[in-house]
């Protein structure tokens, strides 16, 4: 019965998110119900919760995580303030002359924004609202359309500076000092997000280089009239200026220097 819990736990979390609750209320919810019928079946002791406030204390003061509400909202301005968007015409424009270069815009946005702010969400709607329709006027396939902005979104995960990464990073460094005191090393060196982020930047890099090779193969031998066909009333990048994109490319420019930088060079934590 223990080893089917967890599984149990996370077809119930399922279940709920599928069905258009609240993500908030599924997480918080879910627990609370998994705990009380662990105690009903007697898994799980309910005196337990009682250690609940100081490890919600021990979150709130931890400075790795501190971050993660604050990329949060860098990703929410970064999304209004429709610097994806003109970067998306920016890059497409430049890149006019080659099959599939409103995919390859999608994507080097997607990594742009992920180097921005670390976050998925911000990502895929605004590629979702943008580029779909306009990949989709110019003759892409749908399944190339929607698993390149797909594609796009999981950049968020891996391009520092990712919440996941600082999640993962916090989570490494409770499992490194509990092994190392086991081993009777009672000063261990920390691993910091800032290794993490450092180690992630080429496989992200990395990442997108085959992304967009797939793409130009999948654009040049399996779906020929990708970008073949024109948007409706005209582009809007055909009256674009160099002057309007370089505002379109610097902004975003200067925060990814700004916080890849300060944490990579150790100015800044994260």
């Amino acid at each position: 019965m223990v080893e089917a819990a967890p599984i149990l736990f996370l077809l119930m979390t399922i279940l709920l998110l599928m069905s258009g609750v609240p993500v908030g209320i599924v997480l918080g919810g879910a627990s609370i119900w998994a705990a009380f019928i662990g105690h009903l079946t007697g898994i799980f002791d309910l005196r337990l919760l009682a250690g609940l406030p100081s490890r919600w204390f021990g979150i709130m003061t931890n400075e790795a995580l501190l971050a993660i509400p604050l990329f949060c909202l860098m990703g929410v301005v970064l999304e209004r303030s429709g610097i994806a968007e003109r970067l998306l015409v920016s890059i497409s424009h430049l890149a006019s002359g080659v099959r599939g270069s409103l995919a390859l815009s999608v994507v080097i946005v997607g990594a742009v924004m992920a180097a921005s702010s670390g976050i998925v969400g911000a990502t895929v709607v605004t590629m979702g609202l943008v580029g779909l329709p306009a990949m989709l006027q110019r003759g892409y396939p749908p399944a190339l359309a929607t698993g390149t902005i797909a594609a796009a979104g999981t950049l968020g995960q891996i391009i520092p500076p990712s919440i996941a990464l600082v999640i993962l990073g916090d989570v490494i460094q409770g499992a490194h000092q509990q092994a190392e005191l086991a081993k009777g090393n009672f000063a261990p060196d920390p691993v910091s997000v800032v290794d993490l982020f450092a180690g992630a930047l080429l496989p992200g890099l990395l990442l997108v280089s085959l992304y967009a090779i797939w793409i130009l193969f999948i654009c040049r031998n399996r779906a020929p009239d990708a970008d073949t066909a024109t948007l409706a009333g005209g582009s809007p990048a055909d009256d674009l200026s160099m002057q309007a994109i370089l505002r379109s490319f610097v902004p975003p420019s200067l925060l990814i220097l700004a916080v890849l930088g300060l944490v990579l060079f150790g100015i800044a934590t994260p």
